[in-house]
């Protein structure tokens, strides 16, 4: 079983012609569906789809205090290693960029994790570069057992391990597994992932299922908005994400639309996506899968965070340090993107609640 088995079906669908026919009583039909097919979900990301964004706006905020409750999940992420044996063309870490790399020992990972624990948020996200051999899974083990002292949740966005190696993490503490498959176009992907593991496209893809079957609690997926065709790599996402809940119930799926930010080595052919796009992909996302988290991290700006976080948003990381040690140590290492909201976390909880939410600061206790 695999959804490349699904996404293969979609290779010359042709979504301009599709697109072209939508109609406003397509989409208003979609918007009032209980239960929506895939149609329904391109005619919401379609370019006419744009001037039903209110209506949109409305059902995926109804939605979502309906299934979410008036909450928004904090977490911050942990970059622990910034070496990388892949060479992307659109990743500060990509290993033809000249940059400042450290790898961090577990007693300096110990001391990050300290500092980022007096902000209260007991959700940790462990990111590393795609160094296969330099981070193996001895060396994760040993990271999420420093973090499980001070976090009631971690969870991982590594490289692509194979089942056994998640099954071993899983039950050593592991909670989440975050992984992106950057574009869902094969074609594309080859273009931008020049050399390295990561050229796997087809191994990347299958990631989310190897981490369900291994038991891995929550899983989150997405693409990086402007490497690809925009409306149908958001639409594959979408896709992905329904065959996951379809066919892994045992586990929580969520879904992030990042979009391209400046990094070392920025990529200079991109698809630029404006903020109505980017608002109007949320929108749909949360009216097609109205039961899956969606994920907005610090690539975005304050104030599109502030506005969209009552529209379909369960997740909001806060304070991030994109390089390695950065709460500890600045300017040590080269971050991974550049951050557009550096607000601290106080900021954002009041930002938060003066949208008449509340923050949660801890969702999970894992026991092992």
């Amino acid at each position: 079983m695999s959804y490349y088995d699904e996404l293969v079906k979609w290779k010359d669908f042709d979504f301009e012609n599709y697109f072209s026919n939508v109609t406003d009583e397509d989409i208003k039909k979609s918007i009032g569906k209980d239960k929506l097919g895939v149609y329904d979900y391109l005619n919401l990301l379609s370019p006419k789809a744009q001037d039903h964004l209110e209506e949109m706006a409305v059902k995926a905020a109804k939605l979502t205090r309906q299934h979410f409750g008036n909450v928004i999940g904090l977490y911050l992420p942990i970059y622990v290693s910034n070496y990388c044996t892949s060479n992307c063309v659109y990743c500060g870490f990509s290993k033809k960029n000249h940059i400042k790399r450290r790898h961090m020992k577990f007693e300096e990972i110990e001391h990050e994790a300290q500092e980022i624990a007096k902000s209260g948020i007991g959700n940790i996200l462990l990111l590393t570069g795609e160094a296969k051999g330099l981070v193996d899974k001895e060396y994760l083990k040993g990271g999420i057992d420093v973090l499980k002292k001070y976090f009631s949740s971690v969870s991982i966005e590594v490289m692509p391990l194979d089942e056994e190696d998640y099954r071993y993490l899983a039950e050593d503490g592991l909670d989440g597994l975050t992984v992106y498959q950057e574009t869902y176009d094969e074609k594309r992907y080859e273009q931008v992932h020049l050399s390295g593991e990561k050229r796997n496209f087809k191994y990347r893809l299958d990631t989310p299922e190897r981490g369900a079957k291994a038991g891995i609690r929550t899983i989150g997926i997405g693409a990086l908005l402007g490497l690809g065709g925009i409306r149908s790599d958001a639409f594959k996402t979408g896709l992905h994400l329904k065959y996951l809940m379809e066919n892994y119930p045992n586990s929580e799926f969520s879904i992030s639309f990042p979009r391209v930010n400046e990094a070392e080595g920025n990529l200079k052919d991109s698809y630029a996506v404006d903020d109505l796009t980017f608002v109007q992909i949320l929108l749909a996302n949360r009216i097609f899968q109205p039961k899956a988290g969606i994920t907005l991290s610090t690539r975005e700006s304050a104030a599109m965070r502030d506005n969209i976080v009552a529209l379909g948003v369960t997740k909001f990381s806060a304070g991030s340090k994109t390089e390695v040690g950065g709460y500890s140590h600045e300017n040590e290492s080269t971050a991974q993107f550049d951050i557009t909201d550096n607000r601290d976390v106080e900021d954002i909880v009041r930002a938060i609640r003066g949208r008449g939410l509340e923050v949660v600061y801890k969702e999970w206790e894992t026991l092992v």
